[in-house]
């Protein structure tokens, strides 16, 4: 294998991105199944949601940091 030992900046965040879109796509799948249940734990249903925007905001920050602007 000839391959670099270190990734550059932007393989780190493209790892990243990966890793909390599955992260995001694993809590969806969980507040889907409490959401099933018959009755919810609403806090924990809550938490849940709030992890979720909060690895939504960092698939964002991440995004922004890797597609560069666009003047028009």
């Amino acid at each position: 294998m000839n391959a670099p030992s270190e990734m550059s900046f932007e393989e780190m965040l493209k790892v990243k991105l990966e890793v909390l879109r599955r992260e995001h796509r694993d809590l969806d799948e969980a507040i889907h199944a409490l959401e099933t249940t018959g009755r919810p734990d609403q806090l924990t249903l809550r938490r849940l949601k709030k992890q979720k925007l909060a690895l939504k905001d960092a698939i964002t920050r991440i995004e922004d940091q890797l597609i560069p602007d666009i003047i028009a």
